[in-house]
């Protein structure tokens, strides 16, 4: 069994004034940046519900855009990040959505790769505490909490891809302490999401990369510090 660390309780090392606020967003940001797998060159934001009402005062805000430059929760750069983000070249939005969400504290971000042109919808919620959910990456339905080192697969959904995965995490003597798949159709494109006990290294995503129905393998990992390429990917 996995226990929680105090620091998941009690919140995380950060800069303020709010661990769901501040803290949550600039995790989710993090992943959003790590699933994309570079520095996006347009960033669309939407805030639901308490963030949609605050995020200029709490600075969720900026919390969401050092998320996207790959800032750790302590890092003192992040109540620049808007301007640096800009420097960097960065185009940013922000809006106020309206409708149904999942959270009181949600945000919906779609990003466009800085050098590969590639786009990216992501949908995550901030649960308190610096804790987060990622509820949707591209339209499918996950549940990733950036606790754990994970990895997503983009794969067609064929007979065998999962148990071909499964084999591949063993070979590479790496436990998986949870798994998920949602996929659009039968035998159209699915998302496999697994959380990891330990970091999975570049030579096991170069291996679920190169099986035939996989179509991009990436990895989110927010317990290290950030780095200006943190996001791994493998494409076949």
């Amino acid at each position: 069994m996995r226990f929680k660390d105090v620091f998941s309780i009690i919140g995380p090392a950060m800069v303020g004034p709010s661990s769901s606020h501040t803290a949550g967003a600039a995790r989710i940001g993090r992943a959003a940046r790590q699933v994309l797998g570079e520095m996006p060159r347009e960033a669309e934001v939407t805030f639901f519900g308490s963030f949609a009402a605050t995020y200029e005062g709490h600075g969720t805000d900026r919390a969401i855009i050092g998320g996207l430059l790959d800032f750790p929760t302590d890092d003192p750069r992040l109540p620049d990040s808007i301007t640096l983000a800009t420097e960097a070249g960065m185009d940013i939005s922000f809006r106020q959505g309206t409708g149904l969400f999942p959270h009181p504290n949600t945000v919906r971000l779609r990003l466009i790769g800085q050098d590969s042109g590639q786009e990216l919808t992501l949908t995550g919620t901030s649960i308190g505490g610096g804790n987060i959910e990622i509820v949707d990456v591209d339209g499918f339905g996950v549940k990733l909490t950036g606790m754990y080192p994970t990895v997503l697969i983009q794969h067609m959904d064929y007979l065998g891809v999962l148990a071909s995965v499964t084999d591949v995490i063993r070979s590479g003597q790496v436990n998986i302490g949870h798994m998920s798949l949602d996929r659009k159709n039968r035998s159209g494109a699915a998302l496999t999401v697994l959380e990891l006990d330990e970091s999975a290294t570049p030579e096991l995503l170069q291996a679920l990369g190169d099986l035939p129905a996989v179509k991009s393998v990436k990895l989110v990992d927010l317990n290290e510090a950030g780095q200006e390429e943190k996001g791994k990917e493998s494409t076949s």
